[in-house]
């Protein structure tokens, strides 16, 4: 079948891989470049989600680090095994056997497809990892393993695949409109497909409303981070202070990455770091780390608009999941988390064939 994939970020990109190798013929469409805006502003991380294990995400997290395992695998000049410490203090909101049991089934969940086993480490061991951890109150920390990425040239690297499986992949030409039976609408004129993936990540919802079609509502929501001076060769998952929500701090390519926060945001508005959001991070890190970061010692930052499935007021809490909804030929692709995208392309490809 002739398919149009919609979107140039990682998902589609898997997408018209997947739809590619089942031996269809695929057309990618990208408004602007491939991989320049979610797809290449995440926290470099390829993981299960350590964190949505309490929301009983569990298909989601095994999933994900099996998905972990195969980038890792495929793509070594990109990737990375990174160890990652999460300190306990006198007043963490975990206590040690809850994170105990979460890191007993996240290496479950990976099975044969682990990185690395977590282990305790005791707070001497810990600020010999990480030295400029505030040793005040530090019970120790749990070691583990996740991937890491750079994005951007993953995304990439990608796209090759795509182009080698014979992928026509189309950039600087915007989707103005598409129908449910199978019309696309570009400046230049109509195309015909029998199928059409709308995978535009923030802009799928938008899309439909400019085709006239019904469009579920996404929850966007803008992830910050900061770039600062290198702290150590461990990453962090920190509480922040006070709540539930973990930022991370990771060493990334000589300098530490510092984020990420969750503000709803609209379309309309500039996708960048506020001030405010500067502010929450830097205050995250000055509570763990000595001595304090300043603004002045800011490398740069930036942020990515992720589109989340509602039904959450909270927006660290909104799942990480992907779901599909038909209209007609459209098939819309919404939520979704970076790691697995392989996986939503799989999925992708066998709903086209239903």
């Amino acid at each position: 079948m002739q398919i149009a994939v919609v979107g140039g970020g990682i998902n589609g990109l898997c997408s018209a891989w997947q739809l590619a190798l089942a031996g269809h013929q695929v057309t990618l469409f990208e408004r602007d470049q491939l991989m320049q805006a979610t797809s290449a502003a995440s926290s470099k991380l390829l993981h299960g989600g350590l964190r949505y294990l309490e929301q009983g995400e569990f298909r989601l997290v095994r999933e994900a680090l099996q998905e972990r395992r195969w980038w890792l695998k495929k793509a070594p000049q990109l990737t990375r095994r990174l160890p990652i410490l999460y300190p306990l203090y006198l007043d963490s909101q975990r206590a040690r056997w809850q994170l105990k049991i979460g890191l007993w089934l996240y290496d479950s969940f990976a099975g044969k497809k682990g990185i690395g086993r977590h282990r305790w480490l005791t707070a001497a061991q810990t600020l010999r990892c990480s030295p400029q951890l505030k040793a005040d109150g530090l019970l120790g920390a749990y070691l583990f393993f996740d991937g890491q990425m750079d994005d951007q040239k993953l995304g990439l690297w990608m796209a090759e695949q795509c182009r080698k499986a014979g992928v026509n992949i189309v950039e600087h030409s915007p989707v103005l409109k598409i129908q449910p039976d199978g019309e696309l609408q570009l400046a230049t004129g109509k195309l015909k497909f029998a199928s059409i993936i709308n995978v535009a990540g923030p802009w799928s919802s938008t899309l439909l409303q400019q085709s006239g079609l019904p469009a579920a509502p996404l929850d966007l929501v803008r992830g910050s981070h900061l770039l600062l001076p290198a702290i150590s060769r461990y990453g962090h998952m920190l509480e922040v202070p006070g709540e539930r929500r973990i930022v991370f701090a990771l060493p990334y390519q000589q300098q530490c990455l510092l984020g990420t926060t969750e503000v709803r945001q609209q379309l309309d508005e500039p996708v960048q770091c506020s001030p405010a959001e500067r502010d929450y991070l830097l205050d995250v890190y000055a509570h763990y780390f000595t001595p304090a970061a300043t603004p002045e010692q800011l490398l740069g930052s930036f942020a990515g608009v992720r589109p989340l499935l509602t039904g959450s007021e909270d927006a660290s809490r909104a799942s990480r999941e992907y779901q599909f909804s038909w209209q007609g030929k459209i098939l819309t692709v919404s939520g979704g988390k970076w790691t697995t995208a392989r996986a939503l392309g799989r999925q992708v490809s066998k709903a086209v064939v239903r």
